[in-house]
């Protein structure tokens, strides 16, 4: 008898036709009429590709992604003189930049000076909100719960506070992230530095939390299902309304281990919480910074979340106020 794995699957079982799913009146015609199987995808999961459902709003958000992405790649491209070997070297490097803070919260800056990457900074933010609203009319047509939707507004969520709703209550544009690989990364190095250093911003402790949390609970839940998959834990739907032998396995290994276990529904919930709060504390962490705190260290040390330095040196006197000095 075949032996069947569940990462790399060594037995694809599948019908004969493809399962095209539930009828939708009045909206078939916003679903592909074609399936198929792929067997290398079904060597890591189902190997049944299609029906793909967009709808008006799927179409929407994938047209205004593609202008996003267009801008920012020509612009790219324009900056290295339309030279696609330069484009390849330096893509790392490459960035397109917000207005400079004399511009304000212009809305047309030029095009050359950060007008383009306004325009790509809306049609991206229109791209993941359709598709958002998308989401959650897709699980309302199938009778899902709107989980999906709220963890993905979550991290959407952390999207608008770095390029618009934070920039929007600094008064600039200039403070929003720019486009680009490095150019975000050297964005956030800079950003810690200028206010004092991130990480003693509670927020952002609390976001590390459940970003290393979260994954620390994916890790812990799929190797359980894993290592019960013998047993057929990975039905994990059964094993929630009807205990079987890989559900108590699994609880009583987290029990030995650990001194509790969660149950085959609630590490669900645990996980689906840690990894919302994570762009949520993240973002309410960055909304503050700048707006309400202006350095996070002097403000640890004011709590006494950090050790202040010690005075190594006189206090420099400033010659400006110096008896005699030129006014």
């Amino acid at each position: 008898m075949a032996y069947y794995q569940n990462i790399f699957t060594q037995v694809q079982a599948y019908p004969a036709t493809p399962d095209l799913g539930i009828p939708i009146p009045d909206q078939e015609r916003d679903r592909t009429k074609q399936a198929t199987f792929v067997h290398w995808i079904g060597r890591f999961g189902n190997a049944q590709v299609g029906p793909i459902y967009l709808g008006r709003l799927g179409v929407l958000s994938l047209v205004c992604g593609f202008i996003a992405f267009e801008i920012v790649g020509l612009n790219m491209l324009a900056s290295v003189n339309w030279n696609p070997v330069q484009f390849v070297r330096q893509l790392f490097w490459l960035a397109l930049e917000p207005p400079k803070p004399e511009y304000g919260l212009k809305i047309f800056p030029p095009l050359a000076e950060g007008g383009w990457w306004l325009f790509a900074g809306f049609f991206m933010t229109a791209s993941v909100m359709l598709w958002a609203a998308r989401m959650y009319c897709r699980a309302k047509a199938l009778g899902l719960g709107t989980h999906t939707f709220y963890a993905f507004s979550a991290a959407i969520w952390l999207m608008l506070v770095l390029g618009f709703i934070r920039p929007l209550l600094m008064g600039h544009w200039s403070e929003a992230v720019p486009f680009g690989i490095f150019a975000h990364l050297d964005w956030t190095a800079a950003f810690s530095i200028r206010y004092g250093n991130l990480f003693y911003n509670p927020f952002h402790m609390l976001s590390i939390v459940f970003l290393y949390g979260s994954t620390l609970l994916f890790c812990m839940h799929a190797g359980t299902i894993l290592a019960v998959t013998r047993f057929g834990g990975e039905r994990e739907i059964e094993q929630i309304v009807d205990r079987g032998t890989a559900s108590e396995r699994a609880a009583l290994f987290w029990r030995w281990t650990m001194g509790f276990n969660a149950t085959m529904e609630s590490i669900h919930r645990w996980a689906w919480w840690f990894a919302v709060l994570c762009p949520l504390s993240g973002g309410i962490g960055i909304l503050l910074t700048g707006t309400v705190v202006d350095n996070w260290y002097l403000w640890g040390v004011h709590h006494g979340i950090a050790a202040s330095y010690p005075h190594m040196y006189p206090p420099v006197i400033d010659p400006a106020s110096l008896p005699g000095a030129m006014k």
